[in-house]
């Protein structure tokens, strides 16, 4: 399977942080169920909408806690 570019520069950039790996790995769960949740399109393509959009489908179709929902959007604003 192809590795994504985006999806490896978000890693490069967390790694260089020296981010850790637990941390890594949930940030790019919520940046991948970002992307798969607007149709596979790039994070330039979108803005505040669609993260509004999508901290609100978590919020209230997937109703994921208020710390889960944080955790989200904070590295979602500073991806978009």
């Amino acid at each position: 399977m192809k590795k994504s570019p985006f999806i490896e520069s978000m890693r490069t950039v967390m790694r260089t942080k020296r981010y850790n790996l637990k941390t890594e790995k949930a940030y790019l769960h919520w940046i991948r169920r970002f992307i798969f949740f607007n149709g596979k399109r790039h994070s330039q393509e979108m803005a505040e909408l669609e993260v509004e959009q999508f901290l609100t489908y978590l919020a209230i179709t997937k109703k994921v806690s208020p710390s889960t929902q944080n955790q989200a959007n904070w590295w979602l604003t500073t991806t978009v």
